[in-house]
């Protein structure tokens, strides 16, 4: 066995939900708003391996980018603990992580100095970087101008190659145009044969988790509902996906 790269123990993340209030009773009269509070993940525990690639499936709302964002440390546990052993970790999810009224390439820097790489190191991979994004002059423009393929391309690139120890993904592959697709899609196969990298990946394409992926945890309503051999797990989750339309 391997030494493990990702502990996660009993793990809670839980939300605040504030019931809707009109525009106009919240002016014109005292309102006390009630906050109901909703349980994402529940005691969720798995460990890691060092370069092992996990996938994570589950029907929307099964808290699969609540629980990616917490080992990410976006997100704090209200309960148990999340140990990534020292070890780098960055999260390529659409939406997350750039500041919008930055340029593309002045996003590079902040992204790759949030993960931790020096100036220098990022200098060195700037030209591969906004070679593999591939998006032109909008490199040079705000973010907030792209598209989110343009978006995803960028994210994808900064991600893939300021490589660090853990990769977290979050349903990537279901944007971009089918080049970019293809290509990051080969990219990913690359980064997954170093033995050293270990990848988490959410995604509702169970064909891509099945040839990528070393084990698979599937998660309902917040609880591991199954984890281990990728063929059995998503047998199983896509016959109850099926059968649950």
């Amino acid at each position: 066995m391997g030494k493990n790269i990702v502990t996660v123990k009993d793990l809670c993340i839980s939300y605040k939900i504030m019931k809707k209030v009109s525009i106009r009773r919240m002016l014109f009269k005292a309102v006390t708003q009630k906050k109901e509070e909703f349980e994402a993940v529940k005691n969720v525990s798995f460990e890691i391996e060092e370069g092992k690639i996990l996938g994570i499936v589950g029907k929307n709302g099964s808290g699969k980018s609540t629980m990616l964002r917490a080992i990410a440390g976006i997100f704090s546990p209200d309960k148990g603990t999340i140990d990534l052993h020292n070890n780098s970790v960055s999260l390529l999810s659409i939406g997350v992580g750039f500041n919008r009224k930055l340029t593309g390439y002045e996003n590079i820097y902040l992204s790759g100095m949030l993960l931790g790489f020096s100036k220098e190191e990022i200098k060195e991979k700037e030209k591969e970087i906004i070679e593999f994004a591939d998006i032109g002059n909008f490199i040079y423009r705000p973010v907030k101008t792209y598209s989110s393929g343009m978006y995803s391309k960028l994210a994808f690139a900064i991600t893939a190659i300021l490589e660090t120890d853990i990769m977290l993904i979050d349903e990537i592959f279901s944007v971009g145009d089918m080049q970019f697709k293809e290509k990051s899609y080969k990219k990913m196969k690359e980064l997954i044969l170093n033995e050293k990298r270990t990848v988490i990946i959410v995604s509702h394409n169970v064909q891509k988790l099945g040839e990528l992926c070393n084990e698979i945890l599937w998660l309902h309503d917040g609880e591991v509902r199954m984890i281990g051999n990728p063929k059995e797990v998503l047998a199983k989750y896509s016959k109850f996906m099926k059968d649950n339309k």
